[in-house]
Formats: C-alpha cells, sequence, structure tokens
C-alpha cells in the first residue's frame, strides 16, 4: 500500500515513528506542510520566542529523556540562530536534531528573501549535516539522523530541508517509516574494551593504594550509574566530578568527593597525590584540569571513553579503554579482588569533615545583599532528592557545581558546559519540566543569562510548565566583573547592568514572581515558588562586591589575588 503526502508530512510521520517527544520551534514559509503534519498527528510542538531556545530547551529535553531532542527553524535567521545551542549540543555529546528549511532549489542564488550559505554556517556546528535533496528520502535520512546523533559520542545533527522538497507531494510506502529502535535513545550501542587490555587495568587497580576516579557527563550519557556504583564499591575508589559529571553518583555518598578542576572542595587535592587516576567518560578539558596542569604526569592513568581519538588529547592514558562507560564498569567491577582502602578512606572523611567546616560560615551567613553560597545552601536544604536543577553558564554552574548536592544518582543536575553559554537557564528549565512532569525543577541564572531569554518566560507560561527560575541578580556580568577586579585591580569596563526587578518583571508576564533581599526569607520564597502550579521567578539579590561574585580563585587569576578564595 501507498500514500500520498507532502515531503512535511513525511517529515513529521518519521519523527513520529522515533517516538520524537516534545519538538521546539518556530515556523516559517518553508517548513508549514511539517508544521500542518504535526498538528494533523497530535505531536507535541512549542512554539518558542527564539529559536537558541528551542535548540537549549530540545537539549535538556534529551539529557533527561536520553531520546534526541528536536528542533527546527526556518531559513536564514532562524537557521544561524541555531549556531550556539548546536556547539553546545556537539560539545556536551547531547543527541539533538535540528530540522531547518532552506531556499526552494529552483530559485537558490537569486537573492531570495533570507537566503544565506546557511549550510556551511551550521556544518562545523553539529556532528553531522544531511541535506535533504529528494522528498522520498526523508524517512531513510530522518533514520540517518537518529542513528548518527545517538552512537559513538553522540551529537547534533542538522537536516537541512529545501522548501521545495517540504511542499512536494510524494508517494510513499507505507513501510517506509520504519525505525531502528537502538537509535531511539543514547547509547544506540555498546561496546567494550578487548579482554587483554581489560586485564592491563585490572593488575593496575589491583596495585593501587591511593586511587581517585574522575567522572564526566559520559556516566549519564551511558546511564553508567549503577555500573559506576558497583565498580567503586568493588574497588573502593572515591569519585570526583566534572560540572556535567555531577550526579555520576551521589554528593552524598561517602565515596563522592565533590567537583574537581577550577574549582574544588578537596578533590584536587587527591588527585595530586593518588597513585592512579581512573577517567571515566570525561574530555579532560581545560577547567577539569586547571588548564591542563592539574594531573600530575607521571601517575598512571587508565582512561575509558566511546570516543577514542579522545585518548591522548589532553592527558597520556597509561591504559585506554575504548568502550561504553557502562559495559567498560561492569566488566571492571567483575573483576575486582577484596580491597581495603580503610587508612585512605578514612583521610578522605577527614578532608571532607575540614571543608565542611571551613566552608559552614559562608553556606550559613546572614549577610545583605544575600551571598550567593547562602543560596545555594537553602536550595540543598529544600529540594527533595528527585529534583532537577538547571545551571545556566557563567557563574551560576560554578557556584552549584561546587556547592549544590544531589541527593542520588543520575541526572538531577544540568549544567550547559559543551560551549558553556549564558542564557540556557530558561529554556532549559522548559525542556527539562517537560521531560520530566512530576519532578520538581528549578533553574539558576545570573541576571545577564536571563536577559537573553527573557522573553520565553511567555513561552513557560504558554506550555503550562512547573518550574522555577531563580535568578542571581548582582546587577552585573559577574563572572567578567569578577576578574576585572582580580585582574585589572577594579577598573570595571562594561560589567555592570541596570538593576532590575525580575519579580515584577515574571509577575507581568504573568508568571508568580517573588524578590527577595532577606536571607532568612530564601527558603520560604523557595518552597512557595516550587509548590505553586506555573512557572515561577525568584528574584534573588545578592552581593555586588565582585571579590564575592566566584566561589573560588580562578587559576587564569590566581596569582593575583588568591585571597579572594571564600569556599
Amino acid at each position: 500500500m501507498t500514500s500520498t503526502m507532502s515531503g512535511g508530512e513525511a517529515l513529521a510521520r518519521s519523527f513520529a515513528a522515533h517516538e520524537s517527544g516534545d519538538m521546539f520551534g518556530m515556523g516559517g514559509f518553508q517548513l508549514l506542510p511539517f508544521y500542518a503534519a504535526v498538528r494533523t498527528l497530535g505531536m507535541r510542538h512549542h512554539l518558542i520566542n527564539d529559536e537558541r531556545t528551542g535548540a537549549f530547551a530540545a537539549d535538556a529535553y534529551a539529557r533527561m529523556t536520553g531520546r534526541p531532542g528536536v528542533c527546527d527553524a526556518t531559513l536564514g535567521p532562524g537557521a544561524t540562530n541555531l549556531v550556539t545551542a548546536l556547539a553546545e549540543s556537539t560539545n556536551a555529546g547531547v543527541p539533538l536534531i535540528a530540522v531547518t528549511g532552506d531556499t526552494h532549489r529552483g530559485y537558490s542564488g537569486r537573492h531570495m528573501t533570507q537566503e544565506t550559505q546557511q549550510v556551511e554556517i551550521l556544518r562545523p556546528a553539529a556532528k553531522a549535516l544531511l541535506r535533504v535533496e529528494q522528498p522520498e528520502r526523508i524517512p531513510e535520512l530522518v533514520r540517518r539522523a537518529y542513528t548518527i546523533a545517538t552512537s559513538g559520542r553522540p551529537g547534533a545533527v542538522v537536516l537541512d530541508v529545501p522548501e521545495d522538497v517540504c511542499h512536494a507531494q510524494v508517494t510513499m510506502p507505507d513501510d517506509a517509516f520504519w525505525t531502528d529502535s537502538e537509535t531511539h535513545r543514547v547509547p544506540a550501542r555498546r561496546t567494550r574494551p578487548d579482554q587483554h587490555t581489560l586485564d592491563r587495568a585490572v593488575a593496575l587497580l589491583a596495585t593501587a593504594e591511593r586511587p581517585v576516579l574522575l567522572a564526566g557527563g559520559g556516566i549519564h550519557l551511558s546511564g553508567a550509574h549503577e555500573a559506576l556504583a558497583a565498580f567503586v564499591r568493588a574497588w573502593g575508589v572515591p569519585v570526583a566530578h566534572t560540572m556535567s559529571g555531577k550526579g555520576s553518583v551521589s554528593c552524598l555518598d561517602p565515596l563522592s568527593i565533590g567537583l574537581f578542576g577550577r574549582y574544588s572542595r578537596f578533590a584536587n587535592d587527591l588527585i595530586k597525590t593518588a597513585d592512579l587516576v581512573v577517567v571515566a567518560g570525561c574530555k579532560l578539558g581545560e577547567i577539569a584540569t586547571e588548564r591542563y596542569d592539574l594531573l600530575p604526569p607521571a601517575t598512571p592513568m587508565i582512561h575509558i571513553d566511546v570516543l577514542s581519538e579522545d585518548f591522548g588529547r589532553t592527558a597520556r592514558p597509561t591504559v585506554a579503554l575504548w568502550g561504553d562507560a557502562a559495559s567498560t564498569l561492569t566488566d571492571l567491577a567483575a573483576a575486582s579482588s577484596t580491597t581495603t582502602r580503610t587508612g585512605y578512606l578514612e583521610e578522605i572523611d577527614g578532608r571532607r569533615r575540614t571543608w565542611q567546616e571551613r566552608t559552614r560560615p559562608r553556606l550559613t551567613t546572614d549577610e545583605r545583599p544575600i551571598n550567593v553560597a547562602r543560596l545555594v545552601h537553602e536550595l540543598n536544604g529544600m529540594l527533595p532528592a528527585d529534583a532537577v536543577l538547571i545551571a545556566d553558564g557563567g557563574f551560576a554552574a560554578h557556584w552549584t557545581g561546587l556547592l549544590y548536592d544531589t541527593k542520588q544518582a543520575g541526572r538531577g543536575y544540568v549544567a550547559d558546559r559543551g560551549l558553556a553559554s549564558i542564557g540556557y537557564g530558561v529554556p532549559g528549565a522548559l525542556g527539562a519540566a517537560l521531560a520530566v512532569p512530576d519532578r520538581p525543577v528549578v533553574a539558576l541564572s545570573g541576571d545577564g543569562g536571563l536577559n537573553m531569554s527573557l522573553g520565553d518566560l511567555e513561552t513557560l507560561r504558554r506550555a503550562d510548565v512547573n518550574a522555577t527560575i531563580v535568578v542571581v541578580n548582582n546587577a552585573a556580568s559577574g563572572y567578567v566583573k569578577a576578574l576585572q577586579h582580580v585582574l585589572f585591580d577594579g577598573g570595571y569596563q562594561s560589567s555592570d547592568l541596570s538593576e532590575i526587578d525580575y519579580g515584577a518583571v515574571a509577575s507581568a508576564l504573568g508568571c508568580h514572581g517573588v524578590r527577595i533581599e532577606d536571607p532568612d526569607a530564601l527558603a520560604p520564597a523557595l518552597t512557595e515558588a516550587v509548590t505553586t502550579p506555573g512557572p515561577s521567578v525568584v528574584d534573588v539579590v545578592v552581593t555586588r562586591d565582585p571579590a564575592k561574585m566566584l566561589p573560588g580563585v580562578d587559576k587564569r587569576a590566581a596569582s593575583k589575588r588568591a585571597d579572594d578564595r571564600i569556599a
């Protein structure tokens, strides 16, 4: 049997066959047949006010569900607005498929309205770009997009659809819309290292006395939480995490030693004295390695990664285990022997208590304006174990990466660290709230980040999602101003913002909004916001002192003013 339909309907049917879930975009003439089919098929699609918001929301949706997020944009400015978010997903290994409308091929190159070289612009920001030249091939190329997006290290795939392809009428066989169910979510295929290489890694683990495991975002992508827990308990190995890897194990687990890299509780000290470093699903980039200076070159390293070309990129592995994190950690756990590291684990517990005692005054301070540490402390106290915290780029992510505690293993913390753009908070909350509607979703964003996506508070209201946006309002581009304080002795330039009551702005947009200046009002205000149906905004007036805007010393400026460290 066959059916005649538009190319846009073939596109929509292909996504429906892949169980795409919520989609995000802003329509234009080129993709209108796709939109018509989305309506007819009863698919869930959300109009956004900026294409970057759509792609960021799809990114967060993918992180929470494991299924590729889907967004769309019209040609020209719609397509080019996707670039930042595509790069985020590609760099972070998040599966995403972006559909872009493009010019009618019969008129391309003749100064069509909004025409630009969008294929050339988008291609470097994505894992792959697939150009649809024939409507008959739409189901095939959507399948291909899912395969690429979910295989190996996941990433963003662009499907570029010319106007005439989307509007064309095409006769499709009913069996054209088959899918490979393995590619509906990440990881599409699980690989594992060969036995000889595993044996070499086991030999290193068996003789180590002070091992440390560094967990990155690949643990979440692999769904390796149970495998990691089994490994660290079998071998008695403490776990440090990147911002992307937070939640690999619960931050309250006795074997968790917290964030490592640019900011650290005490993990960096243990890494420097370790006699074996195990790296799992972590790229060992600039922030994680303190600009490539954290890992002692002579310390043996076991590096587990699904992308073999990353081995040796920033650090030399003694044993490189090419494979899926969950499968590899499971094999290593099964090979463990009885391991006793009582003295080492007691040392870790002592370091943890010392850090907690040193940090407690900042966490409980009554100073006004409010200290960001107190804000994070209140979030730790009132959010339940299944809550999801979205951390916008910039210092919102660094503060929460250091001080926020996930209470269970899994995706309870999302930070956009692939490109670390600000402006992720609102769209991240939108995508997460739609993905896990039964879990509390809170996004922490600076005022600068909120300004970038302020218009999409209207999208949150229209989508009627339960999400709370907490604004760290310091009336500044906080990270920049803090670095100017350190590097240029208070010579501030283009780093101040206007004083704005974002609670009042939220109320004007029909959301629940409140402004908080008293630290003792934080807990009740946050509780009310999280339990109020629909979107809420809690505008928190935090310190204006640039010396207190960062959670610790940025290594790039450490030699200038080391006494600014506060946590």
